[in-house]
């Protein structure tokens, strides 16, 4: 007999972005048309977020990812009605608690500093814990002793899909009855010279600014942050009158099995991750009111993207582009994108694309200022597509 899968909502949301430290502030900055980047000394552009206002003996045992991955669990936890130590004292089950988070590079900053040190470059002594302060499993192990979980602290990497593939993994942890609650969505922190010059070499940075589906954009601008949910059994939101945003209805993945940076030009992987993200939702492309894309604004990822959605989708759902705001945060993208699509369903309000001023493409983009949700349909999707062809697609649908 098959198992009976339990609905899953979405009832918490937690941002640190380059548009400010809070979701309110990312929130804000979407709708008014604000942008996140800014130029450097060194001749790049990036998006940086404000620093966490940590106390320093803790910030100090942080790497910067995770800095960013344990201010916006706080927010999102509290965001959600729970209390910072709900967990700990036992007022929830902390066995019934998870966390899944995305990122990509973890601490790297931290590795890049010990390597000057060992190499004798800052006459300083190399710190005993860097080792620890580094692992990309360091974010969600510290937003796990921060609250009290003791469920599962699970670390997702699969490049740039890595924040939307945690949502769907820890969507799945509930629905089959792991646990109750799940804090999940993606974080990093990698702008500094040596990764900016490892993606500057490949031709993937824009020197200028992130236009997504611009004729003339050229490149994703590197940007950082966090962006988490709490996910909730349905039964055990309704039964603490829980405030709810959105259901998370399902989600898809594929691989390209094609290229180490560059998706299928015949965009079959992107459609596969899309059709079986609404496979998993019990849904149809007819039901689809609104897209966030991924839309890192590269010539060929863009150009994928619209050859799928159009195929499937047709030109007429309203689609939008947050990079061109906060630039793309790798590991942290679909985690940050997945809170713009809840508060998309929540509000009822698509906000604008930055950035994209002579548009490549029918896609029905939102430009200038927000535009209001379709009555027609109640699911919206978030893609994430990274390199090595790592396809993932998080469906929520409007609650009730």
């Amino acid at each position: 007999m098959p198992r009976i899968l339990r609905r899953v909502v979405v009832t918490g949301c937690g941002a640190v972005t380059p548009l400010g430290p809070d979701t309110a502030s990312l929130w804000r900055g979407l709708l008014s048309g604000e942008c996140g980047v800014r130029a450097r000394d060194d001749g790049y552009v990036a998006a940086p977020a404000p620093t966490p206002p940590l106390p320093h003996v803790q910030a100090r045992t942080l790497n910067r990812s995770a800095q960013f991955a344990v201010t916006a669990a706080r927010e999102a936890w509290a965001d959600a009605g729970f209390g910072p130590r709900d967990l700990h004292d036992g007022v929830l089950d902390p066995a019934r608690a998870g966390v899944t988070l995305g990122t990509v590079m973890g601490g790297i900053e931290v590795l890049l500093t010990a390597d000057r040190i060992v190499h004798g470059r800052t006459g300083r002594p190399l710190a005993p814990r860097t080792a620890p302060k580094a692992i990309p499993s360091a974010a969600s192990a510290h937003i796990a002793m921060d609250l009290g979980v003791r469920g599962e602290a699970r670390t997702v990497v699969s490049a740039c899909a890595s924040g939307t593939e945690a949502i769907g993994q820890a969507l799945d942890r509930i629905r089959h009855g792991h646990t109750d609650i799940a804090i999940a969505g993606g974080t990093e922190a990698i702008i500094n010279p040596t990764v900016l010059a490892s993606f500057a070499a490949m031709r993937a940075l824009s020197a200028t600014g992130s236009r997504p589906f611009d004729r003339t954009r050229d490149g994703f601008v590197l940007g950082e942050g966090a962006g988490l949910l709490i996910l909730e059994s349905l039964d055990h939101a309704l039964a603490r009158g829980a405030r709810i945003y959105c259901e998370a209805a399902g989600w898809g993945l594929s691989a390209d099995a094609h290229h180490v940076v560059a998706p299928r030009p015949d965009a079959t992987g992107i459609t596969a991750a899309l059709t079986k993200a609404l496979v998993d939702a019990g849904a149809v492309p007819a039901d689809v009111a609104h897209i966030n894309a991924h839309a890192t604004a590269t010539v060929a990822g863009d150009a994928a993207e619209t050859r799928a959605l159009l195929a499937l989708f047709g030109p007429k759902i309203p689609v939008t582009a947050p990079k061109g705001a906060i630039g793309h945060l790798q590991g942290g993208a679909g985690g940050v994108e997945a809170v713009i699509t809840a508060l998309t369903l929540h509000h009822g309000l698509i906000p604008p694309t930055v950035g994209c001023t002579d548009q490549d493409g029918t896609l029905n983009l939102v430009t200038e200022k927000p535009q209001p949700l379709p009555a027609r349909g109640n699911i919206a999707l978030s893609n994430s597509y990274g390199f090595g062809g790592h396809n993932a697609v998080l469906a929520l649908r409007r609650y009730p």
